[in-house]
């Protein structure tokens, strides 16, 4: 069945590429495939069903966030640098520069999401002619066209910007020029237009899907996105004021004059965004994964370490005191939880990509290349256990970047041994989930060979993965002294033989933890009462006054989650202090998931973050001189850049070239 399968959509594909049409992104397939006539599709639902999914394998595939990106990944961020080739890495290919209307380096999700949205107009226009669907069944994929249908005007409002909506009309091939002629909509039309769709989609999809569906989206999944969807567009650089004047004060429509993102605030936006992640939550059906703490064990490894005495030790949600934060955390991402078991999940994917790229994370010894590195600024971004900030507690004396630790410490399965730079000792347990240090124990229990499992892993030249180990292939070396072990289980190894394997993984396209800080920083903004009637029923009045207590508690279930103190009185103090606390708990939390590109932008911070100096250790130095923070020294940092206009990447030239009324994005 697997091969028919694969047979069968290799020939779709044939046939999409051999077809010809007046605009890409309205591209129309003569035929369902080589030997099944177009109109075949309508002829049993067997046929249908796989048409509809057909289309959905054809989205840009959101957990591929290191290499082959198509959604700019994690490389084009603040997060991750890498010596790799941005040919494979195209989000660094972005930060190089590279990208022009002429060579977007393989970040289009213009053409393919189009292709995607003419087959969803294709089955909702002709689902009737299927005689063997019962009504429930036609409803259901129905719902799913729309969602899809949505999800791809999603993908392209983020990486492109404003879309061409084409509504239900299915375009024919066979016309004049004249009759693809259309123009974008504007921001705000497009973001309304998606949660429309997502809205009917969620009339008809499942709550549930079975356990062998896994990665089709539920209802949940339309609610959870079009919460993402409507906090992007309340936030600054969408919104009005100073971003959204900076980076788009002057693009107007050349049709209309309208412009293309509003130049005015609408707090009201706040209030959608709040009531979307508020009916999440109402469902009832999401809550963060937890695994419960272990007072006794035989192993003395995996027992809990002890929570800091500023963290609740009340049961979870209200505190830390039944739960293992490590794991709790970490077991989500390295293959641990199977999905179906993982609460947290609105919407994930099995994911290859995130799988075979933990090869990068490894060293060369090991069959890895050194490449997914994380800059210090990052490393500075994960606290203490106690919730200090690394410069609160350096004042305390709880931080040193000298000194090492005497003993060696367990917990929760995992080792710091003895010998770890007093940097790396008392951080957060996130901290230990994300990062390789100098000197971290990497288990790699799969492969038999003790030359390369159980290893203890060091970046100063000389040492078993430092720089001088990377004199065949000068970019297979740790150019900042980490590397991301986030996705990265203790029996994963990337040696060849010897029994190495690597565990399957599991990507969040979004996760309960979203819509709790979402909702906190919606509610957050808010200065006045407000009465949002959402499409599916639901009436919220909500104001900052009223809802401040709950926004409070769900940023605390995730700090809870996590092992750290509940939210200060001096973060609670005012508007300001607790949107910098929202934004650095997403920060940590949704380190390398795909997040981080999207919220500096909507942000409005885009160039402020970017132009910070990026630094690591001193990995050219010996073990003495290691710990020294150092700028990297690199031709792909000092030739990196920064512009406003990278906000959106561009459409192609020959996509604007094909329509008068198809305006480019700004500064492209």
């Amino acid at each position: 069945m697997k091969s028919l399968r694969k047979l069968f959509w290799l020939a779709i594909v044939a046939v999409v590429v051999m077809a010809t049409s007046c605009e890409k992104f309205l591209d129309v397939d003569g035929y369902f495939d080589d030997t099944l006539k177009y109109d075949s599709i309508f002829t049993s639902r067997n046929n249908l069903e796989r048409y509809l999914w057909g289309a959905a394998g054809e989205l840009p595939d959101e957990s591929a966030i290191f290499g082959n990106d198509v959604i700019p990944g994690e490389t084009g961020t603040d997060e991750i640098f890498t010596l790799m080739t941005e040919g494979l890495f195209h989000g660094k290919a972005l930060t190089l520069g590279l990208v022009s209307p002429s060579n977007l380096r393989g970040m289009n999700t213009w053409n393919p999401c189009y292709k995607v949205i003419r087959k969803a107009n294709v089955i909702i226009s002709r689902i009737n002619e299927c005689r063997d669907l019962t009504p429930l069944q036609r409803a259901e994929l129905v719902g799913y066209a729309h969602f899809m249908r949505g999800y791809a005007y999603w993908q392209i409002l983020q990486v492109h910007g404003p879309a061409v909506i084409i509504g239900d009309e299915v375009l024919d091939n066979n016309q004049d020029a004249s009759y693809y002629e259309r123009g974008r909509a504007t921001y705000d039309e497009t973001v309304d237009y998606i949660c429309n769709e997502l809205e009917e989609a969620a009339k008809y999809i499942p709550s549930e899907v079975p356990v062998n569906n896994f990665g089709r989206p539920t209802r949940g999944a339309a609610y959870g996105i079009i919460a993402r969807v409507r906090l992007q567009a309340a936030s600054p650089a969408f919104n009005g004021g100073a971003a959204a004047r900076r980076y788009f004060g002057t693009w107007t429509r050349s049709t209309d004059g309208a412009y293309y993102v509003s130049q005015e605030y609408d707090e009201n936006k706040w209030a959608l965004a709040a009531a979307a992640c508020q009916r999440v939550i109402d469902m009832k059906k999401y809550e963060l994964h937890t695994m419960p703490r272990v007072v006794e064990s035989g192993d003395v490894s995996e027992k809990t370490e002890p929570l800091p005495a500023n963290v609740s030790d009340l049961d979870f949600p209200y505190g830390a005191g039944n739960i293992d934060p490590f794991k709790s955390y970490c077991n989500m991402f390295n293959g641990t939880t199977y999905p179906v078991q993982n609460k947290e999940l609105i919407w994930g994917k099995k994911s290859g990509s995130i799988r075979d790229f933990t090869q990068q994370s490894f060293p060369i010894y090991m069959n890895g290349f050194n490449g997914m590195c994380i800059p210090q600024k990052a490393i500075d971004q994960f606290r203490m256990k106690n919730g200090k900030t690394i410069e609160q507690a350096k004042i305390d004396g709880e931080y040193s970047e000298t000194g090492v630790a005497r003993t060696q410490s367990v917990f929760s399965g995992y080792r710091l041994l003895r010998g770890t730079n007093n940097m790396y000792v008392n951080r957060e347990w996130r901290f230990y989930a994300c990062v390789g240090f100098n000197g971290c124990y990497w288990p790699g229990t799969s492969c038999s060979n003790n030359n390369f499992s159980q290893q203890t892993v060091y970046y100063y030249n000389g040492a078993n993965a430092g720089s001088d180990k990377a004199i065949q292939e000068p970019r297979n070396r740790c150019i900042t002294g980490y590397v991301l072990k986030k996705y990265i289980h203790p029996e994963d190894n990337w040696y060849n033989g010897d029994g190495s394997t690597r565990t399957d993984k599991t990507f969040a396209i979004i996760r309960y933890a979203e819509i709790l800080l979402s909702y906190a920083e919606a509610v957050n903004h808010l200065t006045q009462s407000h009465t949002v009637k959402l499409a599916s029923g639901e009436t919220y009045t909500i104001s900052r006054a009223s809802n401040l207590a709950d926004a409070t508690f769900a940023v605390n279930q995730v700090r809870f989650r996590s092992g750290q103190p509940a939210l200060s009185a001096d973060e609670l103090a005012s508007e300001e202090a607790l949107d910098e606390a929202i934004r650095h708990e997403r920060f940590v939390e949704f380190f390398c998931e795909g997040r981080r590109f999207h919220d500096v932008r909507r942000w409005g911070i885009l160039e402020e973050v970017e132009s910070e100096p990026m630094t690591g250790m001193n990995v050219e130095a010996d073990a003495a001189n290691y710990y020294v923070r150092t700028i990297i020294n690199h031709s792909d940092y000092r030739n990196r850049v920064c512009d406003k206009k990278m906000v959106f990447i561009p459409l192609e030239r020959n996509e604007v070239r094909k329509s008068k009324s198809l305006d480019q994005n700004p500064g492209w």
